[in-house]
């Protein structure tokens, strides 16, 4: 049966990224080391081949593609932007403890707490996780084999926790830029629970793409090894 694969691509580092910012949707584009990081790590590793990218419309994922697959024309997709942080955009962590009484509360994941004028984690994740679902089911219906999403950390992170198996929270997958994960998409394990299976981290080095082991360079893995696919169908 056909597996599809699918590359979950952080974007670069930005200067909010260094100065421990919260930058959600601001228009902020990558970093002259962000740029520098991305085209030292495509020299010296390797990204996957993509016959398709989409990519969140921030600046910083557009450029991040531009770097990865110059030859590739990137779709821009409204759904994987960032998490709206609302008024706690543009601030820091230490700032908003002391001036902002929700944060603390929102930050430990309390129900339906949420930034002012921002999004709710539970919004959050029903927005990117919607979306994802349609370009998966779109990607079944076209056959596109090889698909890049470059989109930001908190994307990644919640589309790991919903739909990666093995399974992991949403700390669990946490993704450096410039960095993560490469999944498979099949008919059966989509349509049965709506699961797709992580097999490696990307970047990843020329003597991980061995024949016939998916799992080479694969270092993650709950603490429950005895996983049961079963579970999930």
């Amino acid at each position: 049966m056909k597996n599809y694969r699918i590359h979950l691509i952080r974007h670069g580092l930005t200067q909010h990224n260094l100065d421990g910012i919260y930058s959600g949707r601001n228009d902020t584009p990558l970093c002259d080391e962000g740029k520098n990081q991305l085209i030292q790590m495509k020299e010296e590793y390797e990204y996957p081949h993509a016959d398709f990218v989409f990519t969140s419309p921030l600046p910083r994922c557009k450029e991040t593609a531009r770097l990865l697959y110059p030859d590739v024309k990137a779709i821009e997709i409204d759904g994987l932007t960032e998490y709206n942080f609302g008024e706690f955009e543009g601030q820091t962590a230490e700032y908003l403890h002391e001036k902002q009484p929700l944060f603390d509360r929102w930050l430990k994941g309390e129900e339906n707490i949420k930034p002012p004028f921002g999004e709710s984690n539970e919004e959050f994740a029903s927005r990117i996780c919607s979306c994802f679902v349609k370009i998966m089911d779109g990607i079944l219906k076209t056959g596109s084999d090889n698909v890049a999403i470059i989109t930001h950390g908190g994307v990644i992170s919640t589309l790991m926790a919903n739909f990666a198996i093995p399974e992991g929270s949403v700390s669990e997958w946490l993704t450096p830029s410039g960095c993560g994960y490469t999944l498979y998409l099949s008919h059966f394990l989509w349509m049965s629970g709506h699961k797709l299976e992580a097999v490696r981290q990307i970047p990843s080095s020329p003597e991980e793409k061995t024949q016939g082991n998916y799992y080479d360079g694969w270092d993650y893995y709950p603490d429950d090894d005895d996983f049961d696919i079963s579970e999930y169908v």
